[in-house]
């Protein structure tokens, strides 16, 4: 039985390794064009914020629930095994270069019955101390910017094996602490969005001698208004809306020793830049007449409503259905569990050379002692290119509170 499941193993990681994990040919023989990177406001909503799903390659849509669901899943907290449980993770970022810039994440989750939960997170990401100046250069102070956002979800089953959650977020970001950027007066950026998944689980019958669950999920996660800095200006940037699916098979070999496999895919849904009309001599785009818009030489116009922009990133590419399917981004991640007190992780990360061209390896390991539970991660860069979280070690505390209170009884 545990060759069968080795094998099983060594199959499944080699596989989905050499299916993310791909020899990806120099973009410009791919389609001819420039690199095409879809931009967005507010990045810092799309990092990792945990420990355990950072270990795992980023993959967490549909592994085991946490009290960290909330950024993969918001739907996987009516699953949760915890009654109550409050969470902790930190994320030294650019640690490299600057050495007071971070991600630090609070979560919050608790059933309110046996079919529903709530959930709330904050998240805080500041940028360390930064020196302003003006158009000239002079001086003018040294400030700290950064951005959070507080959310809240309601997770409610509705089968026996399926959920759906809905969640809601603010979002603000200050950059700029309403510094003078080229003239123009600054503020503080505002949106808020909202998440909507599904997540399903099912124990399976898919081999004689190990019990194994098998279970899917979706989260269509930062549907929201643009955002922007300057009131002075009316063009605003989209937030990363995203569409996050994926699959997770857990087997447990016997009593103590239980194997998880996640994959994740995602695709943000946010218009892809189109390739504009360039003056032959200048090199600039050409304005057309009588309007503040350039001519387009291939791909849609990306100035469009939200949800406009939502249906049309999945056709709107410069270079047709081959982007389109480029725009796709992968994480894969293994979850390995003794005794339900020590586990060891890992996975994969990829995306493609022409959108962004993040490839990286990831580690990890969990203690759990009573009620309390310690992550670890690290990330290793494939490339030489240096990653934000290259070289530095994360961690996530958890506590169990409910069983905190039943061991005061």
């Amino acid at each position: 039985m545990k060759i069968k499941v080795t094998l099983l193993t060594i199959v499944f990681f080699t596989t989905v390794v050499n299916y993310v994990l791909p020899q990806t040919p120099n973009y410009q023989e791919l389609s001819g064009r420039n690199l095409n990177v879809i931009t967005t406001s507010v990045p810092f909503l799309m990092i990792a914020p945990d420990s355990r799903a950072g270990a795992m390659g980023d993959a967490g849509v549909s592994s085991d629930p946490d009290v960290f669901s909330m950024h993969w899943n918001p739907a996987k907290y009516s699953f949760i095994k915890s009654d109550m449980s409050v969470g902790l993770s930190y994320s030294p970022w650019l640690r490299n270069l600057v050495p007071d810039m971070n991600l630090a994440y609070l979560a919050f989750s608790k059933r309110i019955n046996d079919v529903s939960a709530f959930a709330s997170t904050l998240r805080f990401f500041t940028l360390g101390d930064i020196q302003f100046t003006d158009i000239n250069g002079g001086d003018q102070g040294t400030y700290r910017p950064s951005e959070w956002a507080i959310d809240a979800t309601y997770s409610r089953m509705l089968t026996d094996h399926l959920s759906g959650a809905v969640a809601g977020r603010f979002i603000y970001s200050n950059l700029t602490l309403g510094q003078n950027v080229g003239g123009a007066s600054t503020s503080a950026g505002i949106s808020v969005a909202a998440d909507v998944a599904v997540y399903w689980e099912k124990e399976v019958v898919w081999f004689s001698d190990v019990e194994t669950s098998f279970a899917w999920g979706i989260n269509v996660s930062n549907i929201g208004n643009k955002l922007g800095y300057s009131s002075a200006s009316i063009k605003k940037d989209f937030i990363p809306t995203n569409l996050r699916f994926g699959p997770t098979l857990n087997l447990d070999i016997d009593e103590y020793n239980r194997i998880s496999f996640s994959l994740d895919v995602n695709k943000l849904l946010v218009p892809t830049p189109p390739i504009y009309l360039r003056d032959s001599i200048t090199g600039f785009p050409i304005l057309i007449p009588g309007t503040d818009k350039y001519e387009i030489l291939a791909g849609i116009d990306n100035d469009v409503s939200v949800v406009a922009g939502m249906l049309q990133s999945f056709y709107d590419a410069p270079d047709g259905f081959a982007e389109e399917m480029r725009e796709l981004y992968f994480s894969f991640g293994a979850e390995y569990w003794y005794n339900e007190a020590f586990a060891i992780r890992g996975g994969a990360f990829y995306e493609d050379k022409s959108k962004g061209n993040r490839k990286f390896f990831t580690l990890g390991a969990a203690l759990r002692y009573n009620v309390f539970g310690l992550d670890f991660s690290y990330l290793i860069p494939i490339d030489s290119r240096n990653n934000p979280l290259q070289n530095t070690l994360r961690f996530a505390l958890t506590f169990d509170l409910d069983a905190a209170s039943r061991a005061k009884k």
